[in-house]
């Protein structure tokens, strides 16, 4: 969403930290750099004006620390100011009232609140552990009832029955009746859309509102619409009183203004964003992870949570098991490639990394994306399980017969071969012996630079356990992390030889055998 408004304000950012000493007319010359780059990204004009206002105020009479360039002092000014744009700290779904709590979902028609509702619904019950109903207040859209109601059953939800022939605010009614009998703790109504705002369509909400009495109202509005999606937020929160805001689509590729000018020009906060299709991909909004992101700084919290929901505990202990030995499979391999893809492949996994948001275009240099992740999981899950186990036993015969039932080529699957050889032999180098193994004596390093105590699972690696971490814990973690200079451009990573850029082999030193390929995936042609 945010890719290149990232890029442009990284750029000029970057331009600025390069420098000893900045004068007026360097701030200047940037931050009309930064309103282009804003108003292209489409933010509102009044939001850029008030932005750029408040960072030249701060940034030209700001008192520079001896240990802080000029330059770097900008860049934190605006990260703070984008910070403070985006809605200072992060506000999630009030439910501090009496059960049921009452759960009004509105917005446009194709906003996507029938799906948001039911990931609602679902982080409700599986996070939170409350019991929701949700209702169907839809009766122009022919279906919607129905598909709520499949959604329902596959989140194994509760959705009211339907009686056809119903007003609306008689349903919302009965859905609040039915909830207080059946011991739910929420329920959310689901009401209905049009293709744009009208006067029915707002006297209706208004007597939904009346009829339920809820305790939150969240708009749903569809990230990519840009500033549309900001007067329709004007509109409803002027007419029904809005008390939150939920985006979806965040994962596409628009432009972002709407997600930065929504908070500015409603004063309402942005609650959740989605940025999937499953019914996982729903995530709170936090605008200091938002920001660090759109600067290039990494989002370290958010990549430990999305590890934590999404890394079977179980598998991942029996591959550091596996690994302790020494031992490393296709079949491992293969559950290495499914993990990254559901933690949002190659690319959700870099943007999160400090350091590493400009590695994209480097990794589609070398014909690294998330297709190939495909492309290799379906020349594994062609082989025999013999062949996973001990992949030497694969000669020509058998490869063509794997080529043939992958889509693929023989050439591809010397590639996947060579991969995954490397790979075992640094797992070795890892799990060895002697000090603890490479593995150790990296995050040692790491944690030491952090100043982190205790053991990782007991193993002496100085590494905590980050998924027993509270929320609050990870974002002490992000901060000494940045404290370290992990979340600094160019910082490095710490533990690994502070190698510029953050990994080896990419533009700083290469570790050997990796082929001058993205790190722990080796195998990648070199550059002639």
């Amino acid at each position: 969403m945010f890719e290149n408004l990232q890029d442009r304000l990284g750029s000029i950012l970057n331009g600025l930290t390069g420098r000893g000493a900045l004068s007026e007319a360097d701030v200047s010359a940037a931050l009309r750099e930064v309103r282009r780059a804003l108003l292209e990204a489409d933010v509102a004009l009044d939001v850029v004006r008030s932005f750029t206002d408040r960072v030249r105020e701060k940034a030209v009479g700001a008192e520079i620390l001896k240990s802080i360039k000029p330059g770097q002092m900008v860049v934190k000014i605006v990260h703070d100011e984008l910070i403070e744009m985006l809605g200072g700290e992060g506000v999630g779904i009030d439910l501090h009232a009496a059960a049921p709590v009452v759960v009004m979902m509105v917005g446009l028609q194709g906003s996507g609140k029938t799906t948001t509702t039911a990931k609602i619904a679902h982080r409700l019950s599986t996070r939170d552990k409350k019991k929701v109903l949700m209702a169907s207040l839809d009766t122009r859209r022919p279906a919607a009832q129905e598909q709520l109601r499949q959604l329902g059953a596959q989140a194994n939800i509760d959705t009211l029955p339907v009686i056809s022939g119903q007003s609306p605010t008689d349903i919302a009614a009965r859905a609040v009746q039915a909830a207080k009998l059946g011991g739910h703790d929420v329920v959310i109504l689901d009401t209905a859309g049009r293709t744009h705002i009208d006067e029915p369509l707002m006297v209706e909400m208004a007597d939904i509102k009346k009829r339920s009495n809820p305790h939150e109202i969240l708009l749903v509005a569809d990230s990519l619409t840009g500033q549309d999606a900001v007067n329709l937020a004007r509109s409803f929160d002027e007419r029904v009183g809005i008390t939150g805001l939920v985006l979806t689509r965040m994962d596409g590729d628009g432009r972002g203004g709407a997600a930065l000018s929504m908070r500015a020009v409603t004063g309402k906060p942005i609650k959740l964003i989605g940025v999937g299709e499953r019914m996982g991909e729903l995530e709170e909004f936090h605008p200091r992870r938002i920001a660090d992101r759109i600067l290039g700084m990494g989002d370290i919290v958010s990549l430990v949570e999305r590890a934590a929901e999404n890394i079977d505990a179980e598998k991942a202990a029996a591959m550091a098991a596996k690994m302790a030995k020494g031992k490393f499979d296709l079949d491992d391999l293969a559950d290495q490639l499914r993990q990254m893809q559901k933690m949002g492949g190659m690319g959700g996994i870099m943007g999160m990394m400090p350091g590493m948001a400009g590695m994209k275009d480097k990794m589609a240099a070398a014909g690294l994306d998330d297709k190939l992740f495909g492309r290799q999981i379906a020349i594994i899950q062609s082989m025999t399980k013999a062949e996973r186990t001990n992949p030497d036993m694969l000669k020509h015969s058998r490869k063509k017969r794997i080529a043939a039932g992958s889509g693929t080529d023989a050439a591809a699957i010397n590639k996947l071969l060579k991969m995954h050889r490397q790979m075992a032999d640094m797992m070795k180098m890892m799990g060895g012996k002697g000090k603890g193994g490479m593995m150790k004596q990296m995050m040692g390093g790491l944690a030491g630079k952090m100043g982190l105590g205790g053991g990782m699972g007991g193993m002496g690696g100085g590494m905590p356990d980050l998924s027993n971490m509270d929320p609050r814990q990870l974002e002490a973690l992000q901060k000494q992390a940045e404290a370290a200079g992990l979340g600094k451009p160019g910082g490095g990573m710490p533990g690994l030889g502070g190698l510029p850029g953050g990994l080896p082999g990419l533009g700083g030193a290469k570790l050997p055998g990796l082929g001058g390929g993205f790190p722990g995936l080796p195998g990648l042609p070199k550059k002639k």
